[in-house]
């Protein structure tokens, strides 16, 4: 037998219980409704990918080779219109309220047939997440009416992050890297806000647009501690658009370089800097590594879901050519060899997929859904009126208190476990399927021979878009550090990880 007491000892021991089965303990807890809403949401997606996704994608492709300057506006619009930039809003900012997990599903769908328009929707929700991280709820309520308003005029409001500079790109991801970058984007402090002079590079959405949460730095020879969040709009004196970038891949969705020169940055429009950090159980370095954790432990699992969705790509355009092409006189699909082909293939999408929802049930539990997911206030949001909610909540999201209160919440709410937790579950899910989603394009060009080069044929395509997965998020390479960091350190004291 086993005592109460050993039981707690054993599981506390690596790999802790706690780590390792989240989607056991997840389960019981999820809202029965949040199915209903997954499957919905994935219909809505399907809906979306045969009417204007599928029939678009590699004529879009073609424009962007021939003409790098064009921008998807055509795309925006038509997201617009379905409502997509929207879906995802809490309703007490005017959105559909849909559940975060949801958008993965969501993702998982667009970017089986087009990663770059995919990113061109999935963006938007990273410039929201990296808004909501500063829990500064009177200015997530400003940015939120202008996406729900250009909704109902049909004038698109998306919303970019601005985080990646010229000399300092997987720096800026870790905050333990930020103090050896060459980081350039000065915050200044003047009266009355900040003074922002810097570039950013690499933006995706960056021409697109309205908002963008630039993340600068006050002091660039102590950025790790001197982090500030910012909201700059489009047009804002100072700030201009420099050159989009010609890339290999996920050509539709712009990479965009933004350039601000004595760009005055008012204080109603400051997001968090250093000033309101302090106050909380952590230093401010560490709450500034906190905000980085809390957004990327969404974000990655959101690019693992792309991958999931070019995964799925490049298997089901093998598995029709499979069915189409005769070797030997009978159909390729009935050789052995490509049945084990096509399994391989299966098995890389089903777990890269996998990876993603137990990243999804980490969040759930500890880290940015976990609020939300609790049945009371799932079931709360999703029954109430949303006019009745922003008719309660509109007047107390303008008050300063609130912006405390959500803030004391969040960010004294999660233990040190807890961030490490779901930070760790984000990179593992990252870069584990990125690679497999890599592996199933070479794969699907395996069988396919000289077709899968062809442009019609769409693998090349999966491809090049795919390669992109890799890199941004946090390089693949970064993201198994932090795995290290996260899940594997904390218990090898003698560990040193980010190392010089």
């Amino acid at each position: 037998m086993i005592s109460r007491r050993e039981i707690k000892t054993h599981l506390n021991t690596p790999p802790r219980f706690d780590d390792m089965f989240l989607s056991l303990m997840a389960a019981p807890r999820l809202p029965k409704a949040m199915v209903k809403e997954i499957r919905r949401v994935v219909a809505i997606a399907r809906k979306f990918n045969h009417s204007v996704v599928r029939p678009y994608a590699l004529e879009l492709d073609r424009k962007m080779q021939e003409n790098p300057g064009f921008l998807p506006w055509d795309f925006v619009e038509k997201a617009n219109e379905w409502g997509f930039y929207t879906m995802w809003i809490p309703k007490i900012f005017g959105g559909k309220g849909y559940s975060m997990p949801s958008l993965s599903y969501f993702m998982e769908e667009i970017g089986s047939a087009c990663l770059a328009m995919a990113n061109l929707i999935g963006v938007h929700y990273l410039g929201l997440a990296s808004l909501s991280a500063a829990w500064n709820m009177k200015i997530m309520k400003r940015l939120c009416a202008d996406v729900v308003d250009g909704e109902a005029s049909r004038t698109p409001c998306l919303i970019s992050l601005a985080i990646t500079e010229p000399g300092a790109g997987t720096d800026v991801e870790e905050i333990e890297l930020a103090d050896r970058g060459n980081i350039t984007c000065h915050a200044e402090r003047v009266a009355g806000g900040y003074k922002l002079n810097g570039t950013k590079i690499f933006i995706s959405n960056g021409h697109l647009s309205k908002w963008h949460i630039v993340i600068a730095y006050a002091d660039l020879k102590k950025p790790s501690e001197t982090t500030v969040s910012l909201a700059v709009k489009t047009g804002t004196p100072g700030f201009s658009f420099g050159r989009k970038e010609r890339k290999m891949g996920q050509k539709g969705c712009p990479a965009s370089e933004l350039i601000f020169k004595d760009c005055f940055v008012p204080d109603e429009l400051v997001l968090i800097d250093a000033d309101q950090m302090s106050g909380f159980k952590r230093p401010v370095r560490e709450s500034a590594m906190q905000m980085i954790h809390y957004v990327t432990a969404g974000t990655r699992a959101g690019v693992a879901a792309f991958a999931a969705g070019a995964a799925r790509g490049a298997f089901e355009e093998a598995l029709a050519f499979a069915s189409q092409t005769r070797v030997e006189d009978k159909l390729l699909i009935n050789h052995e060899w490509a049945q084990c082909l096509l399994a391989e293939m299966y098995k890389n999408y089903a777990l890269s997929r996998l990876s993603y929802i137990e990243s999804n049930y980490a969040n759930g539990l500890y880290g940015s859904f976990r609020e939300l997911q609790k049945k009371p206030m799932y079931y709360y949001y999703k029954l109430t009126p949303a006019g009745w909610l922003r008719k309660m909540f509109s007047s107390l999201m303008e008050k300063p208190a609130m912006t405390r209160i959500y803030r004391k919440m969040q960010m004294d709410g999660q233990t040190d476990a807890e961030i490490l937790r779901t930070s760790g579950w984000g990179s593992l899910a990252k870069f584990a399927a990125t690679d497999l989603g890599i592996k199933n394009c070479h794969l699907a060009l395996e069988m396919m021979g000289q077709a899968g080069l062809r442009q019609d044929r769409r693998v090349e395509k999966i491809l090049r878009d795919a390669k992109l997965l890799q890199i941004y998020e946090g390089t693949n390479q970064l993201n198994r550090l932090n795995l290290f960091n996260c899940l594997i350190a904390p218990d090898y004291p003698q560990a040193v990880v980010f190392d010089e």
